[in-house]
């Protein structure tokens, strides 16, 4: 982008649907102007209490899941993944925790600061910050910590998301360990904190920041990422820069990122603690109902898997090979097998894997099945990691709603 972008900005050459008073309210909540509504308000029926959404779609956007439009938070549509093993900028979900948000960014004045317990405090452009060094892609999934939180029975609070709060994009950037050593890191540091241009509309609401260790933040993986897919980075998805952490829950996934300060204390601010933590046991989970004895901050993703070629209550023929498809993926050891299964976890068999993007990327999976006789089949699949991590058959539960990972049940119809 060349000039001045807002998220107001729209390509007349795309689809740019608003559908919805929610979708309405959302524009003029941001000092919008919403593009015409095209046709009646599409819905989407969530399959947990509480379900029903609108599908909404404003500029840079499809329509997407509306969970809430202040802050904006908007879900993928699960059919999306099943369209490529990379999920389109357009398709991809939408989480804010404060409705102050910037709505007007221009790339010529725009400065990310770097500070703190370091020699040589910068002040960069966007220019002089892509001038650091070469340029580098990795294709990774971004998923929020409480994707998939609608499941969770006995029911918990937080944004009530079905499986869609995720998403698997090539990223572009440079890494942080770049410009740290540019700012010169100074003995003693510790950790490194990330804060972006989003605020809270009140001046007692915590300021979104977070935090990762300084080894973390110097492996060379942690990027300043400014473009994906091949593109700007979408304004809902950070525009102009905003922090990549592979393998790590979208909460250390900052935004319009416009300051980094390295610390030589431990970082004690209310999105680490008491926010985004979970129990500090190796499911991290507690007896539903319970609360845990001690938490850590949330990390790495958990091992998942989902068929995304079938949808629940799919018709499909009986006698005839049918391939059914799925992504799965991890936090970043790789996925080394996923089975298959036709009668709701009874028997398993290989499904083959698909091309391998990268170890934090979706790993494409296929398999055949056959159906002999007409009826509702249990399909459900389950992969493992080359750690040897696999997924539970049972859902672990804990207060905040966050890692499910159980595998997954789809009904189809056989006919």
């Amino acid at each position: 982008m060349d000039k001045t972008d807002t998220i107001a900005d729209v390509d007349h050459n795309r689809r740019r649907v608003l559908t919805g008073g929610a979708a309405l309210a959302l524009q003029a909540s941001l000092g919008l102007t919403a593009p015409n509504a095209l046709g009646a308000t599409r819905t989407r029926e969530m399959p947990f209490e509480n379900g029903h959404r609108e599908l909404v779609a404003f500029p840079q956007k499809r329509p997407l899941i509306l969970l809430t439009n202040r802050p904006p938070q908007l879900e993928t549509p699960f059919e999306v993944f099943g369209e490529n093993v990379i999920t389109p900028n357009d398709a991809f979900f939408v989480r804010y925790h404060w409705s102050g948000i910037p709505t007007s960014i221009d790339p010529a004045t725009y400065r990310l600061k770097i500070d703190g317990h370091v020699s040589k405090p910068l002040d960069l452009s966007l220019q002089a910050l892509r001038q650091l060094g070469d340029a580098v892609d990795v294709v990774a999934v971004n998923q929020c910590s409480g994707n998939s939180r609608g499941f969770f029975s006995p029911r918990v609070n937080g944004g009530q998301l079905g499986n869609g709060a995720m998403g698997n994009a090539r990223w572009t950037g440079i890494p942080l360990r770049v410009v740290l050593e540019r700012a010169g890191v100074k003995p003693g540091a510790v950790q490194v904190s990330f804060d972006g241009l989003d605020r809270s509309p009140l001046e007692t609401g915590p300021d979104f920041v977070k935090a990762l260790t300084m080894d973390h933040a110097l492996d060379g993986e942690v990027m300043l990422a400014w473009a994906m897919n091949g593109k700007d980075l979408p304004f809902l998805n950070g525009y102009p820069l905003r922090l990549v952490v592979p393998g790590h829950y979208g909460t250390y996934w900052v935004k319009h990122l416009s300051h980094i300060e390295v610390l030589d204390r431990p970082f004690e601010g209310f999105w680490m603690n008491p926010a985004y933590r979970i129990p500090d046991n190796d499911c991290a989970c507690v007896p539903p109902g319970t609360a845990p004895t001690s938490t850590v901050p949330i990390g790495r993703f958990n091992v998942r898997s989902f068929i995304t070629s079938h949808m629940n209550n799919s018709v499909i023929a009986a006698g005839r090979d049918v391939t059914v498809k799925g992504i799965a993926f991890d936090g970043g050891q790789g996925i080394s097998e996923v089975a298959f299964s036709d009668d709701g976890g009874a028997t398993w068999q290989p499904a083959v894997l698909g091309k391998d993007l990268g170890r934090y990327s979706f790993r494409e999976w296929s398999v055949k099945f056959r159906p002999v006789r007409k009826g509702v089949y249990d399909l459900r699949v389950r992969a493992k990691n080359r750690s040897g991590e696999t997924q539970p058959l049972t859902a672990n539960w804990n207060p905040a709603g966050y890692m499910r990972n159980v595998v997954e049940s789809t009904s189809v119809v056989v006919r």
